[in-house]
């Protein structure tokens, strides 16, 4: 029989009373976890329990990040959609204001709100300015102009082609290398377009034999024959001005780096907006037949709701977002995921207003989608550029 007041029966006591004490401890823990949790094993609750909420926020974080970084090209998308059917009830020039000043307005108000610095001295107003003429005057305009004489298809090719010139003016200012299989990808992606936007009659005319002539529009349908283009009327072909539309949002993309060198680059791209209405409000007042009143008297509710969209997200959330990325990120990747947009904009008239999708435009998807990866995955650092496009996205709502 063993003394209880010898010291090992006084340790097995002491034990015998934490064992107790640890199981009631562990019975109160298990009542107090959720069952969704209990059903992991005990040597791994602790650890669970920690890891699944920072892996579900991350992923989350990540899907919201990619969802902003792809959001300007769907809100250009479909602000194609719309803006085609508002001109059909006023002048271009007006469609190319009522989107610019609304959303610089908006971008504007956002930037003070975060407390951004608006453009101090005349370096800065200097790059905002020419900032403003190049990409939001001439490609607005352009564009607007463009959307009422071009043919179908054709010309949204054009301007969504954009990148192309993006990647060269990248690689002599910037020195971005983009390797074979980028440079394969932005080719591949034009294919896309074409199948994408050009009517499968016009490209089976071309492929047999008609080329290229058979993907423009026709002389009765321009109003001039070729000589009268050389001969001063290119600028009333669709085409040329999406040719210039596309070439000046191109040399905009590229030149963001260099305003943000002199300027906020949010600040930048709202006041760029706003002082690249001021010419297309003059044109809209007297450069257009009937002026102002042609160019209010024939909207109707739903292209005042089209207009608000187009200035909204087509302006200042796609534009803010666009160039809040350009100013950091790759540029011709970045600039890649434009030709995203022509398959928004299909998606677009396909979902909502009842469009159907020929085979060949199906084909054009895939054709862009598979584009779309070759140039980033261009080169070894591609995904890594792509997280850092992400991960800034995320920082600049952030």
């Amino acid at each position: 029989m063993t003394d209880r007041h010898c010291p090992r029966s006084e340790i097995q006591t002491t034990c015998e009373i934490c064992a107790r004490r640890h199981s009631v401890e562990t019975k109160l823990s298990s009542l107090a976890t959720p069952c969704w949790r209990a059903a992991s094993s005990p040597a791994s609750t602790s650890t669970s329990e920690s890891s699944k909420p920072s892996e579900s926020e991350g992923a989350l974080a990540s899907l919201v990040s990619a969802a902003i970084l792809v959001s300007p090209f769907l809100f250009w998308g479909t602000s194609m959609v719309a803006m085609k059917g508002t001109l059909e009830h006023t002048t271009p020039y007006f469609v190319a204001f009522a989107r610019l000043a609304p959303a610089g307005a908006l971008v504007v108000a956002y930037a003070l709100s975060q407390g951004r610095k608006i453009p101090e001295g005349a370096a800065a107003w200097g790059a905002v300015s020419l900032f403003a003429l190049i990409d939001a005057a001439m490609f607005q305009g352009f564009l607007a102009n463009g959307l009422t004489k071009t043919s179908a298809g054709l010309g949204s090719v054009i301007i969504d082609s954009q990148p192309l010139t993006v990647a060269v003016l990248a690689s002599v200012f910037f020195g971005e290398e983009l390797g074979a299989i980028g440079v394969l990808g932005l080719l591949v992606g034009v294919a896309g377009l074409l199948l994408l936007e050009v009517p499968a009659e016009a490209l089976g005319e071309a492929v047999s034999g008609g080329g290229l002539a058979a993907l423009l529009p026709r002389q009765e349908a321009l109003g001039a024959g070729l000589d009268d283009l050389m001969g001063g009327g290119l600028l009333e072909s669709g085409e040329f001005n999406m040719l210039l539309a596309a070439q000046s949002m191109a040399v905009g993309t590229v030149m963001v780096r260099w305003v943000g060198k002199f300027a906020d680059p949010v600040m930048a791209t709202g006041w760029h907006m706003l002082l690249g209405s001021l010419p297309m409000l003059y044109l809209a007042l007297t450069g257009e037949q009937g002026g102002w009143d042609a160019a209010v008297a024939g909207l109707t509710p739903g292209d005042l709701a089209a207009l608000a969209y187009v200035a909204v997200f087509g302006g200042a959330v796609g534009y803010g977002v666009f160039f809040w990325e350009a100013n950091r990120g790759n540029l011709t990747r970045l600039s890649s995921l434009t030709f995203l947009t022509p398959m928004f904009a299909a998606g677009f008239g396909y979902s909502v207003l009842g469009e159907t999708l020929t085979a060949s435009q199906l084909a054009g998807a895939a054709v862009t989608l598979a584009a779309v990866v070759l140039v980033n995955s261009g080169s070894d650092d591609a995904a890594a550029d792509f997280e850092t496009l992400k991960s800034r996205s995320n920082g600049m709502i952030g």
